[in-house]
């Protein structure tokens, strides 16, 4: 920050570093069947990309929250309905990795089958924020 203002593009390149990092690691993660935490993972990826969309369109920091589809629409990036459903579903995943309560039944959906679907729907929305950037 230099005169009271951020440096949008130092900000924009590091949520857009950080999210291909994390990418990555959901990769590994996938490879070596550690589903959950790959899913976990992957709302991270969609997360940090949404967050530098926002930082780009507003000139301003990203909110704090982990709501995908509140942070896609202030990203201001057109989605179809069928994305919008795909960010609720992976919000899940950030809160049902992340709280003891929730992390047994996760745990338990995330099947082989149930995980190449999710991370497939990943790669797709990062591949259209990525676009939009």
């Amino acid at each position: 920050m230099e005169n009271g203002k951020i440096d949008i593009e130092k900000i924009f390149n590091h949520w857009i570093t950080t999210s291909d990092k994390d990418y990555t690691t959901m990769i590994h993660l996938y490879e070596v069947k550690d589903y959950h935490w790959s899913l976990f993972i992957g709302h991270i990826v969609i997360e940090r990309l949404l967050k530098a969309k926002i930082v780009k369109t507003t000139g301003d920091h990203a909110p704090f929250t982990h709501d995908l589809r509140r942070l896609a629409k202030l990203s201001k990036i057109d989605f179809q309905s069928i994305q919008f459903g795909w960010l609720d579903t992976i919000t899940t995943f950030n809160l049902n990795a992340r709280y003891d309560s929730y992390k047994q039944a996760f745990y338990e959906k995330c099947t082989s089958e149930f995980t190449s679907e999710w991370i497939s729907n990943i790669k797709e929305l990062r591949s259209w924020i990525k676009q939009a950037l």
